[in-house]
Parts: C-alpha cells; sequence; structure tokens
C-alpha cells in the first residue's frame, strides 16, 4: 500500500499526465508523451490484480477481459483518479489519471484525440482541430489504445455517439456507466478508506449558476445529483466496495490476520496478536454500508433476528475471509480474518512432522486443540492436505463455514459448509456415514451430539479429525468425557482407550522480532500407557507420562516453548506468558535448576520411604547406618 501510494503521489505533479502498469514490465507515468519507469521492479499479473483491489476494483477482476473496465476512487493526499484496466489472458495492464478539481473555465472544452469535445447546454460535438486537453471527464469516451501507447496526430472528434463506437482495430470504453461524481469531502479526511466519487462535476454543472440544481448529462442513466453544492451524501452501497477492497489489501499488504470495523473506532489490525488502529474512527452509518451489501441473503434473517452471522468471503485476488458481523450498543461490528492464499504444511507452520504420521491410521480420532485464533483450523487443514496429496481416500468435510478451499489431488474430498449444504454437524456426521468415506473431518467439536456421532465414526474403520477450545491435551480428554452424563462416561472413556490417535494443543505466540506468529505444539500420541490411564480414570495422572515419555513421541508444551525461545524465534517473556510451568520453564532457559519432574504446578508426591524417620539418617555413615538397622533387627 506504501508502494502503491508513493507510485500515485507522482500524478501531483503538474507534467505527469498518467501511471501506467502492465504485466512484465516496470510501473511508469507519462511525461511528455513518453513513459519513465518509477520502480525498477517489473510487475507480474498477481501484483497488478493486488493493486487494482486495493483501488476498488475487486468487483470487477471476476470478469476482467478485453473490454476495459472503468471506476473512480479518491485516495487522501491525492485526489479523484480514474482507473482503466483490461485483461487478455494473462496480461494484463492499467492506467490511473488524476481527475482535475473543477476550476472557473470558459464556455469551451478542449478534447483530447479520438474524444468529443462539448459545450456548456451543447451535445453536438465541436468542429475543427482539436486542442490539448486535460484528464480525462467521466462524461468522455476513452481508447485504452490512447493511453497505453503513443500517439502524436490528432484527430476531430466524432459527430455522434455511434461514430465513437469500438471498431474492429480500436477498443473504446464508455465513462457514461461510471458512478456520477459528488462534491469533495476534504474537510472529513479518510485516510484508510477510499471515496470512489470524482471531486468535480461535468462542464454542464460547472457553466451552471451555483444556485440553480445541476442538469444531469444527456441520456444520464442515475438520478439528478443533490440540489447544494456542499451538501454531503451518505454513503451507499455504491460506493463502499471500494473502500472495503482497499481496507482488506491494506490488511493483507502488512500481514495481519484480523480486520476489525466497528463503528465509532477507527480500523483495527490484529498483527502479531496486538491490535493496531489505522486512520480515522468510521461512524456507524460507514460501518453498516461497509458490512451488510455483504452478508449473504440466506444469512440477513439470522443477522436480524439473533443479532450475528458467520460467513465465508472470497474476493478474487484479495483471497478468502471468514467473517463475523454483529449488532453492538454503537451499531455494527465486523470480523474479518484472513485466509491464507494457499494451504500451508506443517513445516511452513514450524510443526513438528510426527504430527503427520498420525494421518497413516485408518480409523481413530484426532483431536487438535487451543484457545480461539490459535490456529487450529490451519493446522488441521495442513493434515487434510497430506491425506489429500498421499492417499487415494474418500474425505469429507463439514466446516462454519468453508476456510481453505482444497484443491484436486490424490484423493476425493467433498467440502460441506454447515447452513449451506448442511442443517447442523450432527446431521452432516450421520449423512456421511452412508457416503462411504474414509475420513471425516469436523470443523468443531462442539456438543455432545457432535462428539458422540465423531466417536462412533472413529469406532465403525473411519478416520475422524476435529478440532475443540480446551487448554491443553490432559484438559481435552476430560473435556470429551465431561460432555455425556455419567451414566455413559465409563463407555466413552473405553471407547478413547481404543480409539484416541493423537492429540496437538497448540499456541500462537509474538516472534522475536514482532512482525509475525510462531507455533508451539504439545503433542499426546495414542500409547497403551495413555489409554490404560483414561480406562482407569487416572487423566490426572496424564502430566507424569509426558514428562516421562518422550520414547513414545510425547512433546510437552513447555518444551516446545523452551526450543523457541532457545532458536531465537521467539522471546522469553512471550513464551512465559503461555508456558503450563512459567517458574520451572524460566529455571530451565536462564539456567538456575533443571525442571521439576511434573510439568503441572503441584509439588511432586514424596516416594514412599522417604519418611520423616529416614531423614536424619541421611547424614550418618555407612557404619551407623548398618549398625542402626541390625540393633533393630536384634530388638
Amino acid at each position: 500500500m506504501n508502494a502503491l501510494r508513493s507510485w500515485l503521489s507522482q500524478l501531483n505533479r503538474a507534467e505527469v499526465t498518467e501511471f501506467a502498469v502492465a504485466t512484465g514490465r516496470m510501473p511508469s507515468v507519462k511525461i511528455s508523451g513518453a513513459f519513465q519507469a518509477v520502480d525498477p521492479n517489473a510487475l507480474s499479473t498477481d501484483d497488478i490484480l493486488m493493486l487494482l483491489s486495493a483501488l476498488g476494483g475487486g468487483r470487477f477482476l471476476e470478469t476482467l477481459g478485453a473490454k476495459p473496465s472503468q471506476w473512480h476512487i479518491r485516495i487522501e493526499g491525492i485526489g479523484a483518479i480514474s482507473v482503466v484496466a483490461a485483461r487478455q489472458g494473462d496480461l494484463v495492464h492499467a492506467r490511473m489519471t488524476r481527475m482535475q478539481p473543477s476550476s472557473a473555465m470558459s464556455g469551451t472544452m478542449a478534447a483530447t484525440p479520438g474524444t468529443m469535445a462539448a459545450t456548456p447546454g451543447t451535445a453536438s460535438a465541436a468542429s475543427g482541430p482539436a486542442a490539448a486537453a486535460p484528464p480525462a471527464r467521466p462524461s468522455q469516451q476513452l481508447s485504452v489504445r490512447e493511453h497505453l501507447a503513443l500517439e502524436d496526430a490528432q484527430r476531430p472528434a466524432p459527430r455522434d455517439l455511434e461514430a465513437r463506437r469500438t471498431s474492429s482495430s480500436e477498443i473504446a470504453l464508455d465513462l457514461r456507466g461510471a458512478p456520477p461524481p459528488a462534491d469533495p469531502r476534504a474537510s472529513r479526511p479518510s485516510t484508510p478508506r477510499f471515496d470512489p466519487r470524482a471531486d468535480e462535476a461535468p462542464a454542464a454543472e460547472r457553466a451552471a449558476p451555483a444556485a440553480r440544481a445541476p442538469t444531469p448529462l444527456p441520456q444520464e442513466p442515475r438520478a439528478a445529483r443533490a440540489a447544494t453544492a456542499g451538501a454531503r451524501a451518505r454513503p451507499s452501497a455504491a460506493d463502499t466496495p471500494g473502500a472495503l477492497d482497499g481496507l482488506l489489501a491494506m490488511a493483507r499488504d502488512e500481514g495481519a490476520s484480523d480486520l476489525h470495523l466497528v463503528a465509532g473506532r477507527p480500523p483495527l489490525l490484529r498483527v502479531a496478536g496486538e491490535l493496531v488502529p489505522r486512520g480515522d474512527p468510521l461512524d456507524p452509518a460507514t460501518v453498516e454500508s461497509l458490512l451488510l451489501p455483504r452478508v449473504p441473503a440466506r444469512l440477513s434473517p439470522a443477522l436480524a433476528a439473533e443479532g450475528s452471522c458467520d460467513f465465508a468471503l472470497e474476493l478474487g485476488a484479495l483471497g478468502r475471509f471468514r467473517v463475523n458481523i454483529a449488532r453492538h450498543r454503537q451499531g455494527y461490528k465486523g470480523c474479518f480474518r484472513l485466509i491464507a492464499r494457499s494451504i500451508p504444511t506443517l513445516a511452513s507452520l514450524g510443526l513438528p512432522d510426527a504430527i503427520g504420521l498420525a494421518t497413516r491410521h485408518h480409523q481413530g480420532l484426532i483431536v487438535l486443540t487451543g484457545p480461539t485464533g490459535h490456529g487450529k483450523t490451519t493446522t488441521l487443514t495442513a493434515i487434510v492436505d497430506i491425506l489429500n496429496r498421499e492417499t487415494s481416500h474418500h474425505i469429507i468435510t463439514v466446516e462454519d463455514p468453508v476456510e481453505f478451499v482444497h484443491a484436486r489431488g490424490k484423493a476425493m474430498i467433498s467440502q460441506r459448509e454447515v447452513g449451506t449444504h448442511t442443517r447442523s454437524f450432527e446431521n452432516a456426521l450421520k449423512a456421511s456415514l452412508r457416503e462411504d468415506p474414509d475420513v471425516i473431518v469436523v470443523g468443531e467439536l462442539r456438543d455432545t451430539a457432535t462428539v458422540r456421532m465423531a466417536l462412533s465414526a472413529s469406532e465403525t474403520g473411519h478416520l475422524v479429525l476435529g478440532t475443540m477450545n480446551t487448554p491443553s491435551a490432559a484438559k481435552t480428554i476430560d473435556r470429551l468425557i465431561d460432555l455425556f452424563p455419567p451414566g455413559d462416561q465409563q463407555q466413552v472413556r473405553v471407547t478413547l482407550a481404543g480409539g484416541l490417535r493423537l492429540i496437538v494443543s497448540q499456541r500462537l505466540l509474538p516472534s522475536a522480532d514482532g512482525k509475525r506468529m510462531v507455533a508451539a505444539a504439545e503433542v499426546l500420541p495414542g500409547s497403551v500407557a495413555l489409554w490404560n490411564l483414561i480406562r482407569d480414570s487416572k487423566t490426572f495422572q496424564i502430566p507424569s507420562l509426558q514428562q516421562r515419555g518422550k520414547g513414545l513421541g510425547i512433546i510437552r508444551l513447555d518444551d516446545s516453548l523452551a526450543e523457541l525461545v532457545r532458536a531465537g524465534k521467539t522471546t522469553l517473556e512471550a513464551a512465559l506468558a503461555v508456558a503450563e510451568a512459567p517458574e520451572e520453564l524460566e529455571a530451565v532457559l536462564t539456567g538456575k535448576r533443571q525442571p521439576a519432574l511434573t510439568p503441572d504446578r503441584r509439588p511432586p508426591a514424596p516416594p514412599p520411604d522417604a519418611g520423616k524417620p529416614g531423614a536424619p539418617e541421611a547424614g550418618k555413615g555407612l557404619f551407623e547406618r548398618a549398625g542402626a538397622l541390625f540393633g533393630k533387627k536384634g530388638g
């Protein structure tokens, strides 16, 4: 976003007439009929599509083709920008021109080559040679070839609209379909928000007296403008897509995990776990106009009745987002979770490869746990991707909503969304058992009915993967059991004792440089020792098993945190904030003492033969202790 603003700021120079980008070429500005590069790096197609999205063109990218698309956007410090873009195959080219502010003009407006010269109150074209013209107005028609190539010849303007239509050798663009310009709003700065409306009025309106209401252009498809030149219009749904796309592009550009839009607050980005404000506060009307047009029609009744809704949003080059929209005291608020464009791997997430070994089981239960927002869904997606690439299984996923979209791989994968493709997790699980699945992925094990169906599926020859919001692996087992009434809990223990394959509990914490998040994982694979503790209702001994079970592939959370600190990936303070035993972890990392025998904060139980009577004997010599022993026997 900073580079884009720097490039577009070149339009403030008097000698610059336009800024142009094209696939495989360097960003350039046009000065005196020649293009000059403003950046030494050539842009790819994806770079240009991202640039156009940031400029409010997200809604045009899906249909962008050889026929140019055009829109307006207003950028603080630069002014109103006119954007024209076209695409042929993998080649994308676009040009941006700055629309000049309103000024006193004589009765005639000069035209650029191939455009129409207009006079106030006259619809016909001016005759004679055309003079040099200012940048294009919304009421003109422009040739993309004229703006992207160098042409010195000037042509007289045609006399009617039909004469200016596209020919076989030239692509023409009718700018009458663009959003109508509105009055400037310079008195209310809005740095992070873009205004797609122009800051000037057509020539016919400038020539009219100020007290008279402006007259629409001939064949103008939109309604008449406001009567007062200084009146501010409330943001409409047509204005907001570009503004929201720009905010989402800014969030992705800055590496944020979430974008929050709340009435009465500036846009907030969550970067490395911290909320960072960007720009000015948003009024309730603006937030409402930003959010409500994005709500799917099927969820509008739920939002009205329940006050919140969740859905996935896909915006072409900007990628996918998980969205929550809710009402609160001051209006509406929205949270946009940014979903990575590509499916991550366990290595890219910094997680141990041993997690992927659990995919070799043909049946059983794998649970990913951790607090909300700590990457459970991302890790689950990485595991599913392993199955998709390396096995020929039938995989069924049930999510609310679908976040990552899996490409076709070696496996056959079906992704179902709660509310769109099925009514609930329970119904989807029940139906999945009749669909010949090998792997069933449950987005969240949130209630007793869903957990019951998941356990049943894991017993009948299916590999079931799911997530839960629990703080540790041991607490996850307790939660799975406690969801059921006391009369069913023993049967649940027996089921888990034979079918639990893996529990992964993870935390995200800021990196050492504070620019991203790194993952620490607690790994508890299924084993005979673990199953015996579950069956015998001795889950309170699981921390002791984790301490001595490294040979079983067990990884404690504090051990994972210690490795991250030693590797310089995070700080000691960040690790201590999420550690299970902060004092022990700090002692290990600072070299003060070795870790305790148990990872929990309870003191270790004394050995049976370490009673008080034996304590004084510790200081005695060997013969004195032997004599005391024989004395006791003979006494």
